[in-house]
């Protein structure tokens, strides 16, 4: 039986060091940050985080996601 892992890119590893989420689950292509209380000031950070390191990162999110306080950070 194989055991897979995932490599978090460079970029994204510089993003979680700096915006230190409290929960987050590890996808494919970026995380999943999980326990936000306030969204739109969160996003908002991690999206001027994001510019501010040049990072190859975006910040999605939509209706489901917000419904359990969520949005995702993923690679380019």
């Amino acid at each position: 039986m194989e055991k897979t892992t995932l490599k978090i890119s460079t970029d994204l590893q510089k993003f979680i060091d700096k915006f230190e989420p409290n929960k987050f689950k590890l996808m494919a292509k970026g995380i999943e940050i999980r326990g936000i209380n306030d969204m739109h000031r969160n996003i908002t950070q991690a999206k001027d985080l994001i510019e501010r390191l040049e990072l190859n990162l975006f910040v999605s999110h939509n209706a489901e996601m917000v419904s359990y306080g969520a949005f995702e950070v993923n690679t380019l």
